[in-house]
């Protein structure tokens, strides 16, 4: 088996749609372009696009933008089928949901024989408040056919903990699906993805909403990337594939090899993976008097 995989990331720009099914040709004119590829990533919420079936939408509040958990099973059978036709995982960026205590914004998987498998975002950005999301409790990676894979939604890829703990769990590929809201935000994440990529030597694929539509729904800032550690078998800047601009939907697609991020964690310049564990216990080693401050 190749340990060379082609992965995908569609930037989708949010737009007014007036069915379910624009939205599923919307969606897959963007697979049509991921021809190929092993995994397919899309971004965070960009079935905030469902929400402008319903008229007059525009004048709707933030809050009822859970609403689109109207659509949850045909979003799940699109993307279930839409897999299995391509022969392709598909990470299907996220979804805001109601389970069994709230709603959850949560992040899906798809096989081509039917796998799937789903993350509940553990970090909510302040500005989800006002969709009154909770946040969910596990951090897991999944096992896939070709490499070993986890997510960071969005905020997460702020938290270094959560991609140290997939790291931890043997993640050798982070997804990030993304929903930033200005060139503030956007920066934020990329940035984070970047030095989460050198902390814990993984690929980590920043894949982010666009769009304007207006109403209720936020504007997204995209330029979706693929990144690498900062060392010699990739690039100085550490960008495996990126968009050619900002704010225009595009399909990026790099080719990422396992063998040299392995080899890479074994002898790269520098060995953060194993560095950044090998002294844990100086981590907590704090003064008495500030022992109250201590995270965990």
């Amino acid at each position: 088996m190749s340990n060379k995989i082609t992965i995908s990331a569609a930037s989708f720009a949010i737009r007014p749609v007036s069915s379910f099914d624009e939205f599923a040709e919307h969606s897959q004119s963007l697979l049509d372009r991921a021809t190929g590829s092993d995994l397919v990533l899309f971004p965070e919420l960009f079935t905030l696009e469902l929400f402008t079936i319903a008229g007059p939408w525009r004048d709707d509040p933030v809050s009822e933008l859970t609403r689109v958990d109207e659509y949850t099973d045909q979003y799940r059978d699109l993307f279930a089928s839409e897999a299995r036709k391509r022969n392709q995982f598909i990470a299907a960026g996220s979804h805001l949901e109601y389970r069994e205590d709230g709603y959850y914004n949560v992040a899906y998987i798809f096989g081509p024989d039917g796998e799937r498998f789903e993350h509940r975002k553990t970090h909510i950005f302040p500005a989800e408040a006002d969709w009154a999301t909770r946040e969910g409790d596990e951090m897991n990676v999944v096992q896939l056919p070709f490499a070993t894979v986890g997510f960071n939604i969005c905020y997460e890829s702020e938290i270094p903990e959560c991609a140290a703990t997939l790291a931890e769990q043997g993640a050798e590929i982070i997804l990030c699906p993304s929903y930033t809201f200005t060139e503030y935000g956007f920066w934020r994440v990329r940035h984070c993805a970047q030095a989460r990529a050198i902390e814990n030597q993984v690929y980590f694929v920043h894949c982010a909403t666009g769009g304007a539509p207006g109403g209720p729904i936020p504007a997204g800032w995209t330029q979706s990337s693929i990144l690498s550690p900062c060392d010699v078998p990739w690039s100085p800047s550490g960008i495996v594939a990126q968009a050619d601009a900002a704010n225009v939907e595009q399909v990026v697609t790099g080719v990422v090899d396992l063998d040299a991020l392995r080899q890479n964690r074994l002898d790269g310049a520098a060995t953060t993976f194993k560095d950044r564990r090998r002294r844990s216990e100086t981590y907590r080693n704090w003064p008495s008097h500030m022992k109250s401050l201590q995270l965990g």
